[in-house]
Parts: structure tokens; sequence; C-alpha cells
């Protein structure tokens, strides 16, 4: 009879060990801190309440600063000493306030080229991730001789599910202003495309349970930027679609920029006929609002993806 007991209470033991180790959980957040300095205070919060959440890792969505802060390298050092004191990896999806509006005369009109340049070597000399416990990322740079420029495009793995940074910024991803812009546009996304392509067909070769997708803009605000000429998300946009579809499995995209929490499914099939279900967007807040948001991933449901935002008192600006 005790060995009975003994053998119950160990598969008890096992088996909530195995359904444990079916989840896991990341924070997702973006867009901050925009007041300086009255926002450190908030955003040293938020990160002890992320800390204290024990994530597998964050993802920051972009825009460390707002678009009138100006874009200086010793601002960049702040940010890099903020994203150094998670307690977990932190991985770093650039946004447009720390280069294309940087010619802004608030921002200090800067070279934007200039300044992307530097936000390359600053924050994406290695391949590892931030965080007291970074991560080691596959670099888009590192794996293709054809887009080495490319050091901020990265992916990793967690618990079968493939995790991929982008580098597509608002200001319609630099499709804009002047030609050296828009050259700089065509040469990124080309490089974009190529490595939503490539880890898109990685998931299949290596049997994902899903994809997340993470990147600054919020490429859904208007239907416009799926079909107008000018818009510089339309390929994307036609890329994650036919990739997404074709995939079938889970996929999710996140996103800051608009500041607002939304929760939603932004895709078509290709037919447009028809909503693309496995396909989830989290857009998160920013700005005024320094929160973020957990995501909850348990591979045994069919949809894995859950949402709870980290909001807090302590964070609030009232």
């Amino acid at each position: 009879m005790q060995r009975f007991k003994l053998f119950i209470s160990l598969f008890i033991f096992l088996f909530h060990g195995f359904c444990f180790s079916q989840s896991f959980k990341f924070v997702a957040y973006a867009d901050m801190p925009y007041s300086i300095p009255n926002d450190y205070p908030r955003y040293e919060q938020l990160i002890k309440e992320i800390n204290k959440e024990n994530p597998s890792f964050s993802f920051f969505l972009g825009d460390t600063k707002s678009g009138a802060t100006p874009c200086t390298n010793e601002y960049n050092q702040i940010v890099k000493n903020y994203f150094n004191q998670f307690n977990n990896a932190l991985i770093y999806s650039v946004g447009d306030n720390e280069w294309t509006d940087c010619h802004r005369k608030p921002a200090g009109s800067y070279d934007t080229l200039e300044r992307l340049d530097n936000i390359r070597k600053f924050f994406f000399a290695n391949d590892s991730s931030f965080g007291k416990n970074p991560i080691r990322l596959v670099r888009q740079a590192d794996v293709m001789k054809d887009h080495a420029l490319y050091v901020e495009n990265s992916y990793w793995v967690k618990n079968g599910f493939l995790f991929v940074s982008l580098h597509i910024p608002s200001s319609n991803n630099n499709f804009e202003r002047n030609l050296a812009s828009v050259q700089e546009y065509f040469k990124r996304n080309d490089a974009n495309l190529v490595w939503i392509k490539h880890t898109f067909d990685l998931a299949k070769k290596e049997n994902m349970k899903g994809i997340i997708l993470g990147f600054q803009a919020d490429m859904f605000f208007s239907k416009q930027m799926a079909i107008e000429l000018s818009s510089g998300f339309r390929d994307t946009i036609r890329t994650l679609t036919e990739q997404a579809e074709s995939f079938q499995k889970p996929v999710l995209l996140l996103n800051g920029d608009s500041h607002r929490l939304v929760i939603d499914q932004p895709l078509k099939t290709t037919n447009t006929k028809h909503v693309l279900e496995n396909v989830i967007r989290l857009q998160t807040m920013g700005d005024n609002q320094v929160q973020a948001v957990v995501v909850e991933v348990d591979e045994t449901k069919e949809q894995p993806f859950t949402f709870r935002p980290l909001i807090t008192k302590s964070t609030r600006p009232y």
C-alpha cells in the first residue's frame, strides 16, 4: 500500500511537471519612456513588475522615446541600461523614433541614416539579447550574406514556438521624405520579406507549433496600407498573409506604435473572402500608458495564446 501511495505521488508530481512544461509566458511592450524625465520612475517600476512576473523573456517593440526627444548617443546608453535591468532576456525591435524621425528639429536635426547606422552598431554589435540572462539570437546578417547589414532581424525558439524580430518601423517604413530614404526602404524591405519567408519555411520544416513575429509599426491602422502603391507596408502585409495562410498553424503578430491595447484578427485570406483565423495580432500600449502585456503560450491548446494586461497603480499617470 505504501509503495502504491508512493507511486501515485510520483505520478502526480511528474504529471504536473509535464503540464507545466507545456506552457510559458513572455512580456510584450513598446513606446516608452516618452515624457522625459517624468516617465523614468514609472518605467523603472514597470521593469520591476515585469521581473516579478518572471517571464521567459520580454519583447520590446520599438520607440524607445518620443519623436521629440533628441536622438543622442547619450540617450541610447540610457535605453541600453534599462534593457539590461531585466532579469531575463530582452529582445529589441527597432522603431521609427530611434532614427526615421531624427531629422526633426526637436529630435536634433540628425541625418537619419547615420542614426540608423549608429543604432545597429550600438544595440546589435553581437548576437546576444539584452537582459541579465541573455539568450543567443540567430541573426539574418549571420546566416544570409546578401543581407549582412540587417543585424537587427533575428529569430529564436522557445518550447517549439518560433519567435521573429523584424525591423518594420512606422513613418511608412521610411518609404518617404527623400531619395536616400526610399533607397534605404527598398533594400531593407527586401531583406524583411526574405526573412519572413525564411522563418516561415523554417517553422514548417521543423514542425514548429506556431510562429510569433514582432515589429514596431501599426500596419493595420488603415485598410489602404494593404493596397496603396505609396504604402511602405503593402508588400509586408501581402507576404504575411500568404505565409500565414500556407502555414495554417497559430501565428501571432506583435506591434506597438499606436499606443492603445488592441487584440484583433487583421488579415484576410488571399482571396479576401474570409478572416485568416489562425492569425491574431496584439498591439501594446505605450506613450502615456507605461504598461505591458503578459502573453501566455500553451501548446496544448489549438489557440495557444492568452493575454493579460500588466496594469498597476504604480505606473499610472494619475
